[in-house]
């Protein structure tokens, strides 16, 4: 059972910091992730220590690995074992034809913010969650990491249950979130040990998500 975090204090710029460098440091490693790293590193000393010292501690465990091994540890990781999926609606609906729907719940709550999601991967990939909550100043942002703070939960406890170092960059992440209540702490403990559903029947996989209405869509003020 992972331990509970209590959550931090944090100014907006603070939390914004926080989000777009664990957007960046859980992408894939190529060489311009590696390239980056030092400018990263700057960035997170400026962060209060309890979010600085594990994106310090994993950056210079990044560069001191090497880049060859650290990818692979990243496959090992990341696209080989189910409780450790960087694509948040997976830890709510699994395998299932459920998941469709729940993507594009993401690229609704994107668009009501104002955005458009064109890039490359998933819209529920945690990255690319992260970026939009560091780079976005609407509440959506929140709503859509608090509607699967289970996943970003599982994750965690996955992660230190490994001892992998990909843990204390989840870690700051959940340092950064709001406090979670006894029902939703509940339903992630029975995640760690169920896993990713296979079956949906009965299952609320957008938990607290409400639908969102895209931008364009709403009603402008007369």
């Amino acid at each position: 059972m992972p331990a509970e975090l209590a959550p931090l204090v944090l100014t907006p710029p603070e939390r914004a910091t926080a989000h777009m460098l664990a957007s960046l440091l859980l992408d894939y490693p190529d060489a311009a992730w590696f390239s980056r790293l030092p400018a990263l590193r700057g960035h997170a000393t400026g962060l209060p220590a309890p979010l600085a010292e594990p994106l310090v501690s994993f950056v210079d465990a990044a560069q001191s690995t090497g880049e060859g091994e650290w990818q692979r540890r990243y496959v090992v990781t990341f696209d080989l074992k189910r409780k450790c999926s960087l694509y948040l609606s997976y830890y709510a609906t699994g395998d299932t034809r459920r998941r469709g729907v729940a993507l594009v719940t993401f690229l609704e709550a994107y668009r009501a913010a104002g955005w458009e999601f064109d890039a490359d991967d998933l819209p529920d990939y945690l990255p690319a969650v992260l970026e939009f909550s560091a780079r976005s100043d609407s509440e959506i942002a929140g709503s859509l990491i608090a509607a699967h703070r289970e996943g970003i939960e599982v994750l965690r406890a996955a992660l230190e249950g490994l001892g992998s170092p990909w843990a204390d960059v989840v870690r700051a992440v959940t340092l950064s979130l709001p406090p979670i209540d006894a029902a939703t702490r509940e339903r992630f403990l029975d995640l760690i040990s169920e896993g990713p559903p296979t079956e949906t029947v009965g299952l609320s996989f957008l938990g607290n998500l409400p639908p969102f209405q895209p931008i364009s869509q709403k009603e402008t003020p007369s």
